[in-house]
């Protein structure tokens, strides 16, 4: 008779090894969406939302009764809307997050949807300015501000579902810029450094180092885990940032919990929705798997503290689902 019939004769069952750690494994049920709006009356200013809540293993929505979940803020690029990157929202949600996406007034698809075509290029040049930058940054304190209120408001539909001791911040182009600003990035003028302390960690997709600014100083005060995104062909239309600006920021961070991922022969449009005018390539599909591979193993390590998601980052699990020429580093 074999070990294992003979532990089942004595009702010993040996048990089953843990599944390995995958960022990228989800359940079947879809996330909730609630589009919210966030009123700032120190500012005279509407902040849209579009908040994806978790479902849990059932497939029904998770009720006020439910564990609050950790939060993950997500600010757009120039020209968009809080429409924009849905496929991160929903996986986001379908690992546990609470995912809010921001829509930034004065930057977002406002800019140009009413405009003739011929004139959409210089209302967006316009609207990449300093001004907006700032009013971007007061969004995200104010969203947090409205986050605490509505989780201990019975009238809300968020009441008792966010974990505010956990948030995380993201963005992709001009909304790296916004994820930079609040997550420890000193400006180009002053002495302050810039930064909400209730955020904890930060993923910046196509971020950048403002021409003219001394990449050592503005990110030597960076404390919190940062992951970079970018491409080797991640250069936008509008804006000074080419590749190396953005490859430029990884080496001026503090090491500890540091990261950057490159991916091959991806352009600007890599981490957003669709593919833009400007582009010459074709879209890469996996680019998208090791987005949110990498995202959410992110999330899990710096806003769950599961040492297995660390593990797979700096281990072969992150390798694993690189392509040739896509470069991975940390520090």
């Amino acid at each position: 008779m074999g070990i294992i019939a003979i532990a089942a004769c004595f009702g010993v069952i040996a048990d089953a090894a843990p599944p390995a750690y995958d960022p990228l494994a989800v359940g079947a049920a879809e996330p909730v969406v609630v589009d919210l709006s966030v009123h700032d009356a120190e500012r005279q200013r509407e902040i849209p939302l579009r908040v994806y809540l978790p479902v849990n293993a059932e497939g029904a929505d998770e009720n006020a009764d439910a564990m609050p979940r950790p939060v993950v803020l997500f600010s757009h690029g120039l020209g968009g809307s809080r429409e924009n990157n849905p496929y991160l929202g929903e996986h986001w949600a379908k690992r546990g997050y609470v995912a809010v996406f921001m829509q930034h007034l004065g930057s977002d698809e406002s800019v140009w949807k009413d405009v003739p075509v011929g004139q959409r290029l210089r209302e967006m040049q316009k609207a990449a300015s300093g001004k907006n930058a700032r009013l971007r940054r007061g969004d995200v304190v104010a969203v947090i501000d409205a986050l605490e209120a509505w989780n201990a408001d019975p009238a809300s539909p968020l009441m008792d579902r966010l974990d505010l001791d956990h948030i995380g911040m993201s963005g992709h182009s001009f909304g790296a810029v916004t994820t930079q600003a609040v997550s420890g990035q000193r400006p180009g003028w002053g002495r302050e450094v810039w930064g909400d302390p209730r955020i904890k960690a930060a993923v910046a997709m196509s971020p950048s180092v403002q021409r003219g600014v001394n990449a050592d100083r503005a990110f030597s005060e960076v404390t919190m885990p940062w992951l970079l995104m970018t491409g080797t062909l991640d250069v936008a239309i509008i804006g000074d940032a080419d590749v190396e600006a953005r490859l430029a920021v990884y080496p001026a961070l503090p090491a500890g919990d540091k990261y950057e991922l490159v991916l091959d022969r991806a352009q600007h449009s890599a981490f957003g929705d669709r593919a833009l005018p400007s582009d010459r390539e074709p879209r890469n599909p996996n680019h998208y798997r090791v987005i949110l591979a990498l995202s959410t193993a992110f999330w899990d390590a710096y806003l769950r503290d599961d040492p297995a998601a660390k593990a797979w980052l700096r281990g072969d699990g992150a390798e694993g689902v690189l392509e040739p020429g896509d470069r991975w580093q940390h520090k």
